[in-house]
């Protein structure tokens, strides 16, 4: 029987690699698989060799006051996968602990293929990366149709697979009445998915919603949670003195309150993609330490932190970044844009123009399995 292992390194990816493998169950079931996963592919039967939550990180000093013990898991988990020795090693994001196994792996045992999900954004930061990439990188499954130039420069076999953020979601009806109120407006909120963005980000987004309270007595908040962190999320909310919010942490039920939602405020990442599928009005928050700000400011040479406004060239999704991050300037944004239908119509427009050059024919789910399919 062929063997996958498949290495993830946050819930982003996880969710991601579940989709792949979901659909890859479908295609071929006799594949045996073992991971280092979280919950949605443990919704699929993968069973993990340790807790996800062992591993995220958020942060340069953060990963730097743990690098004996991010070094110690990381060889701990190139030993199991050789001892394991599948035919793929299926490493999803997170390239700085998933990379960095799949190169050790590769020096021991040639033999394993290596295929890597969501490419580095060589595009914001180290483009020069490729070059030692490709040495241990079999194949590399892209998102976005721009970051090919990159990939092909150094001669690395590559494929355009899309964003699942993207494939057409099921449509099935759901009662929310039962979980929020009747005639409220929603607002999705997304602080992260990490413990660190969510304690940086929730004093400041609850802080936000009290200046709504003020002007707005009909909305409603939900929090959009894993279920690792609803809890954290939780210790936050009761210490407020807040009646309109709402945590959800079921996907399926996400997906409908984001659909029935009126704007949404999210921390920069993945979920910006959602969320403009879904054709709800949005602002993206990100803010870090002032030294892991600074040190990423050396960096970086993109002008842009949000996907779409980078494959647009222009900010269609207004971004509040570090100091610009406070409660008072959301509010100003989301307020904006509520008191003004012609400036979200503007915005859905312009990121439905955007999101049709990201597509592509078939699902990203469908495309990447069938890559995966090619190299048992």
């Amino acid at each position: 029987m062929k063997k996958i292992f498949i290495l993830t390194g946050e819930p982003s990816g996880d969710r991601l690699a579940s989709k792949v493998i979901g659909n890859l169950k479908k295609l071929n079931p006799n594949i045996e698989y073992l991971s280092v996963g979280g919950e949605h592919l443990k919704s699929i039967g993968i069973k993990s060799i340790y807790d996800l939550k062992e591993i995220t990180y958020l942060g340069f000093t953060k990963v730097i006051l743990n690098l004996f013990k991010i070094n110690k898991k990381i060889n701990q988990t190139v030993d199991i996968i050789n001892d394991y020795n599948p035919d793929i090693l299926f490493t999803v994001d997170s390239p700085d602990f998933t990379l960095r196994v799949a190169e050790r792996v590769k020096k021991i045992n040639l033999k394993i293929k290596t295929i890597h999900y969501v490419a580095p954004q060589v595009w914001v930061w180290r483009e020069g990366r490729i070059k030692k990439i490709k040495n241990f990188i079999d194949h590399i499954l892209l998102l976005f149709n721009f970051e090919k130039k990159y990939w092909n420069k150094e001669q690395v076999s590559c494929e355009l697979v899309g964003h699942p953020l993207l494939d057409e979601r099921e449509k099935t009806k759901i009662d929310l009445n039962q979980i929020i109120g009747k005639n409220k407006a929603l607002i999705s909120v997304f602080a992260g998915s990490r413990e660190s963005e969510i304690n940086i980000l929730m004093p400041i987004l609850l802080d936000f919603i009290e200046l709504m309270n003020k002007k707005y007595n009909d909305m409603t908040y939900v929090f959009h949670s894993t279920k690792d962190f609803s809890e954290l999320m939780q210790s936050y909310l009761q210490k407020s003195s807040l009646s309109n919010c709402e945590i959800i942490s079921d996907d399926k039920i996400k997906f409908h309150i984001l659909q029935k939602s009126v704007f949404a405020i999210a921390k920069s990442g993945t979920v910006s993609l959602e969320i403009c599928n879904a054709k709800i009005p949005s602002i993206i928050l990100y803010k870090m330490g002032l030294i892991n700000f600074f040190i990423l400011k050396m960096f970086v040479k993109t002008k842009f932190a949000n996907i779409l406004n980078f494959a647009a060239n222009e900010e269609i999704i207004p971004e509040l970044l570090q100091s610009n991050c406070n409660a008072k300037n959301i509010f100003e944004q989301v307020d904006s844009f509520l008191e003004n239908p012609e400036k979200i119509k503007s915005q859905v427009e312009k990121v439905e123009k955007v999101l049709n050059t990201l597509k592509t024919d078939k699902s990203s789910s469908e495309l990447a399995s069938l890559s995966l399919l090619r190299f048992l």
